[in-house]
């Protein structure tokens, strides 16, 4: 594979990993592990799980708990495995302990932060610890994870203090969660820490950093952690494009990031997502380069969505192109109307929205009654209403 260009993924890695158990090689395996860490595929449930199942047949009882800690989102293989190796050490109490208790709390912790309760998952967190139940590091990531979705820098740096006391040495998958979280949370000083202090970097990691900084603004910093990146040697995804262009759009570099995108289209394809896409016509319509976003737009491989027209919209705005501007208006509404009959039928996740006031996180869900002083906030919103209602006539339109 490697002689034809073709770069192995998480199935063909878990397959290999799982061969060099059964030709009880550990050596072999642990090269193969070596090459999941570096290409961010270590977490993923099926080589996380090969790889636990290989310490398990072969390696020491603390190989056999790092390897279960780095699984992202352990499954039913993932934890029999784990018990498998609990009980070849002659830990049968243990065992049964880690099925019965940690095993229900992770997966209520997991389940909350995929769905969008993130509250909750910290307060499973923080129940855990009065149940007795000592959390293992993916509760801590999940842990990580809610508080960074709802960007409170305060729990996080909580929860990271309580992985520090009670676990000690952090894995990889735990440090990348670390840099994401306080990136998102804007403290890009505390990031490039956790980035510098992260011993055994993968792409995930540098992705992580990339993204940080353009979220933040920094599009420049951005740039150059890419630079460094490639000069250590690593392959950059889709998300480390991603990350890129979003940097080029925040920092004007409107010729790198045409760059970055072609580079990228010409020489490995099999990165390209719409997203891609939509970040390069942002960048052009940002940047008043009109001409060449409607030719980009006439040679998409795909129908563009609404997100599209809303990047032209906005360029157009910007730079008080009104002639295209309406057009792009006019289009923007086909696109909403045939988005809507696609996910007609389809359940979302209700909106919502956070905000921290003296270290309390304060959740608002969409049309929510179980806010403890709901009868007070929807009062306050009742007399915004009636006062933007009472002076409509002086509010400002702008043309579209």
């Amino acid at each position: 594979m490697h002689l034809f260009d073709i770069k192995p993924n998480e199935y063909t890695l878990a397959t290999v990993i799982h061969s060099s158990a059964a030709l009880k090689d550990l050596r072999l395996g642990k090269q193969i592990q070596s090459y999941a860490v570096k290409a961010g595929l270590c977490s993923n449930v099926f080589p996380g799980s090969a790889i636990l199942d290989l310490y398990v047949k072969l390696g020491s009882f603390d190989a056999i708990l790092r390897a279960f800690e780095d699984i992202n989102h352990p499954n039913v293989f993932s934890y029999a495995s784990l018990i498998r190796g609990y009980t070849k050490e002659g830990r049968l109490d243990e065992a049964g302990d880690v099925f019965r208790n940690v095993v229900c709390w992770n997966t209520m912790i997991s389940g909350c932060s995929q769905s969008g309760r993130n509250e909750e998952a910290v307060n499973l967190l923080n129940e855990m610890f009065r149940e007795g139940v000592t959390p293992i590091q993916s509760s801590y990531h999940c842990a990580i994870i809610a508080a960074a979705n709802i960007g409170s820098l305060g729990l996080g740096r909580s929860i990271h203090a309580s992985a520090v006391k009670h676990l000690g040495q952090l894995g990889l998958f735990f440090a990348n969660s670390l840099i994401s979280l306080y990136a998102k949370c804007g403290e890009m000083e505390d990031s490039l820490l956790a980035f510098r202090k992260t011993r055994e970097r993968n792409v995930v990691s540098w992705n992580a950093l990339i993204c940080g900084y353009a979220q933040n603004g920094e599009g420049k910093a951005a740039v150059d952690v890419y630079d460094r990146m490639k000069l250590m040697g690593l392959e950059p995804n889709s998300v480390t494009l991603r990350g890129l262009l979003l940097a080029c759009n925040h920092a004007g570099l409107v010729d790198e990031g045409c760059e970055y995108f072609y580079q990228a289209r010409r020489d490995n394809p099999r990165l390209m997502r719409a997203e891609h896409y939509a970040c390069l016509m942002d960048l052009l319509s940002r940047g008043g380069r009109f001409e060449e976003a409607e030719r980009f737009l006439g040679e998409l491989p795909f129908e563009p969505g609404i997100g599209f027209w809303k990047a032209l919209l906005g360029g157009c705005r910007v730079h008080s192109n009104w002639e295209l501007g309406e057009v792009a208006a006019r289009l923007e509404e086909v696109s909403e109307i045939r988005r809507r009959m696609r996910e007609k039928g389809l359940s979302r996740i209700a909106g919502s929205s956070w905000i921290e006031v003296r270290s309390e996180v304060h959740v608002f869900v969409t049309s929510d009654k179980r806010h403890r002083e709901k009868a007070e906030i929807y009062e306050a919103l009742r007399l915004l209403i009636h006062h933007v209602m009472e002076n409509q006539d002086t509010l400002v339109l702008t043309r579209f």
